[in-house]
């Protein structure tokens, strides 16, 4: 996989449209200001947690004694079970409000919507299938973290533009394009494992 593809995938994973609404239904009590200090602050936080998943996963793999092909498969599997919430939502979805005045600190924002489960089991993946191009993975997680920071950044922008149904509509194909990645790892990985 090179590096833009990678980046691309991770971009995916992170599902800044689809966390649009969410965001925006968390921090519409606060202030406009306040708001934008709030974003970048718990989007650096997920950007150190990715990172350190991302260095140290293979310690954690070595120290747990697991093979390539078992966290390729298990990568796989919850990549599919992610597009499949992407491509069917769960009705409510994560409708989580704070109460007025209470500002969100790394928990919801930061982890698990941004650096959720599925992109830190994808960083490990990465970082074990091939740890001599860190520098290659580190630039890929910054550029789809980028991506994502610009749409959340920008989301009254993008919810004008696009719409709701036309965010609904891009998280679809979103998670359609996840869709084909996750089992296009579980191949990998079972063809790996059998040979």
């Amino acid at each position: 996989m090179d590096t833009l593809s990678a980046a691309v995938m991770l971009f995916l994973i992170m599902d800044p449209m689809g966390n649009l609404p969410v965001f925006t239904s968390l921090l519409k009590h606060i202030e406009k200001k306040r708001r934008r200090i709030i974003l970048i602050r718990e989007l650096v936080i997920a950007l150190c947690v990715m990172l350190i998943f991302l260095f140290a996963g293979e310690t954690i793999l070595n120290f747990l004694g697991l093979n390539k092909e078992a966290i390729s498969i298990s990568g796989a599997i919850i990549l599919f079970l992610i597009s499949l919430k992407m491509i069917f939502p769960p009705v409510g979805g994560l409708g989580a409000s704070l109460g007025a005045g209470d500002e969100p600190l790394i928990v919801p924002l930061a982890i698990p919507l941004v650096a959720g489960p599925s992109i830190i089991a994808t960083l490990i993946l990465l970082a074990h299938q091939e740890p001599d191009r860190m520098g290659d993975w580190a630039l890929a997680l910054l550029g789809a973290w980028a991506a994502s920071t610009v749409i959340l950044m920008f989301s009254e922008v993008f919810q004008r533009v696009v719409g709701e149904k036309g965010l609904q509509a891009i998280e679809r194909l979103m998670g359609m394009l996840l869709l084909m990645i996750a089992v296009q790892m579980f191949l990998n990985g079972i063809q790996s494992y059998l040979s």
